[in-house]
């Protein structure tokens, strides 16, 4: 690991004051609990001469409820204190039960809510040293006619990652959005649009956020009346594990009548993988078999597996069915 300064700011202004403003620049990097980007500079995958601890700054931790039902979570907030607040868990359970399932205990009591929303790449590509990937600046996406077991098949190209997170298809799932701090003052996104293809233009990032912005607060708006949620994971160690394939259903029902649906699966796409189209024909629907074969076909159609990841698909498939026959029981 190389040498670096530790600047522990006293406010937002000072920390952005403190990163770099040209794209690339990895001077600069802001850290909270840690536990991604420590890998990162023990592997020597980046190598910044200043960490900006974000842990100084008051007021970024914490879960707030407006008066309206809406959920705000400081971007400090452990991942748990969100599935120990029984509010959290009976109001929001898909988010209470994706961060319960992330890595191990340990982790869980440093990591944040930010950190695991921001965290890199896991393509065995990325992560080893001596690979020059197309995620750090190389020509090509070794993963494409490579090890492939545990890349994308769907939105995919010109890089084959899938985003780790599994807070972060829980949250596009309830319509959460963020508020981003930079210098020329806050900005809002919605949590779909936070994350970006790499097909987008930008293949090195996998986030809208600029390199001197600070993620600071999630939001989820108060659930509709009928709403029920829930996150599915499957990941081949049933202790600390990433996912090699999740889903968080978030459904509001009339009684047995489905009038609001979001899809959004984990561990298949460079992004929370949201399935639009196939929400829109379950509207007026009734939830029956019938209509859970319809969401498990229609999510993965698109679906384009890589030499060693087909598994992926039936594997999705089967992760659907179970989250939408939780919630028909519940």
């Amino acid at each position: 690991m190389k040498a670096f300064e530790m600047r522990l700011p006293a406010s937002l202004e000072e920390a952005i004051a403190l990163l770099p403003t040209a794209e690339g620049d990895e001077s600069s990097r802001l850290v909270a609990g840690g536990q991604d980007l420590l890998t990162e500079l023990k592997h020597h995958l980046v190598e910044p001469e200043r960490l900006v601890n974000l842990k100084s700054i008051p007021g970024l931790a914490g879960a707030t409820w407006g008066s309206d039902g809406s959920l705000t979570l400081g971007v400090l907030t452990t991942l748990q204190d969100i599935y120990e607040d029984q509010r959290i868990v009976t109001t929001f359970p898909a988010l209470a039960e994706a961060a319960r399932s992330v890595a191990s205990p340990q982790i869980r009591a440093v990591g944040t809510i930010g950190g695991n929303l921001n965290q890199r790449p896991r393509c065995w590509y990325y992560r080893a040293e001596e690979m020059v990937c197309l995620k750090k600046g190389g020509r090509e996406c070794f993963s494409q006619f490579g090890r492939n077991k545990y890349n994308a098949i769907l939105g995919a190209g010109p890089s084959w990652i899938v985003h780790p997170s599994d807070t972060a298809p829980a949250l596009v799932a309830l319509n959460a959005s963020v508020e981003i701090v930079g210098p020329s003052g806050k900005r809002t996104s919605s949590m779909q649009d936070y994350f970006t293809l790499p097909s987008s233009g930008n293949v090195l990032r996998e986030t809208t956020l600029a390199p001197n912005e600070v993620l600071t607060r999630i939001t989820i708006p108060a659930p509709a009346m009928g709403s029920k949620s829930t996150y599915l994971k499957f990941k081949e160690r049933s202790s600390y594990d990433f996912a090699v394939g999740a889903v968080a259903l978030n459904l509001t029902l009339d009684g047995r009548k489905i009038t609001a649906a979001r899809i959004v699966l984990g561990a298949v796409a460079p992004t929370p993988w949201r399935v639009e189209e196939v929400e829109a024909r379950l509207i007026g629907r009734d939830l029956n078999d019938e209509t859970i074969e319809l969401a498990r076909e229609g999510a993965l159609a698109g679906a384009a597996p890589l030499s060693e990841n087909g598994y992926k698909v039936p594997l999705t498939k089967g992760l659907i069915t179970r989250a939408f026959r939780a919630i028909s029981r519940s």
